[in-house]
């Protein structure tokens, strides 16, 4: 969560638990407080995607989300960086393939002026090559455009929270990634924890979340912290150019 949104809630918070709130006016606003709170707590979003049907069918969908602000929409991704710094979104959803500057290009430029932005990738087709190459330029997550909608929303959730769930192909070459001889010689490198390994290596077996903390005996939100820890390392890693 950015800090401008943690200071908003945190505002908030403190009209409602005020004591002052006894008065004749308190009950209309704790019912505002809390609406706008409910606002605020929701996961902010903007997309950057030129099939214009797609974009519209996404649009509509989350005109309804109780969980995903979808603040804007845009058919390229030319004025990208610029977009983000409007808006702060807390996931930037990203085509992959888009004419003009394509969505890993947009993806380089927005990690280099905004580190902390996370960005969802979304692909018509599997293509390994270019989520591995989105990963390792900074991408915190990926979806196929033919899921679900509601599942793109809770991929969406994973990846605000730092890290969404890898394919086992995917999983397999972040694997091989932190193996490799050239990359662990990095002064930069950042090796995995034992249980870290562990996750990675239930996704590379086709695992999803739930079943991984039945597997390793953990919490299905200590998965997730070791699902985003792996994600912040590859970037790291990522970052040589031995890569």
């Amino acid at each position: 969560m950015n800090p401008i949104k943690s200071f908003k809630i945190l505002l908030i918070l403190i009209q409602i638990t005020s004591p002052n709130l006894g008065v004749h006016h308190a009950k209309p606003k704790n019912e505002i407080c809390y609406k706008t709170l409910s606002m605020i707590m929701m996961i902010s979003a903007i997309m950057f995607e030129d099939d214009r049907q797609f974009r519209r069918s996404f649009q509509e969908y989350f005109e309804d989300s109780e969980k995903v602000f979808l603040a804007a929409a845009f058919a390229d991704a030319e004025n990208a960086v610029a977009q983000v710094k409007r808006h702060k979104p807390d996931v930037v959803i990203m085509d992959i393939q888009m004419p003009g500057t394509n969505g890993l290009e947009a993806l380089r430029l927005i990690k280099a002026a905004s580190p902390d932005t996370h960005v969802m990738m979304l692909t018509t087709f599997d293509d390994e090559e270019k989520i591995f190459a989105a990963i390792c330029s900074g991408a915190s997550g990926y979806a196929l455009k033919s899921e679900q909608l509601d599942r793109l929303e809770k991929a969406m959730g994973d990846v605000s929270a730092g890290g969404g769930f890898m394919s086992p192909s995917i999983a397999a070459k972040v694997m091989r990634m932190f193996q490799n001889q050239l990359v662990r010689k990095q002064p930069e490198y950042a090796d995995l924890t034992d249980r870290q390994k562990d996750v990675l290596q239930a996704m590379v077996n086709g695992l999803n979340r739930k079943m991984i903390a039945t597997e390793l005996k953990i919490g299905y939100d200590t998965v997730g912290d070791h699902i985003k820890e792996i994600y912040r390392k590859l970037h790291v890693n990522s970052a040589s150019e031995a890569v």
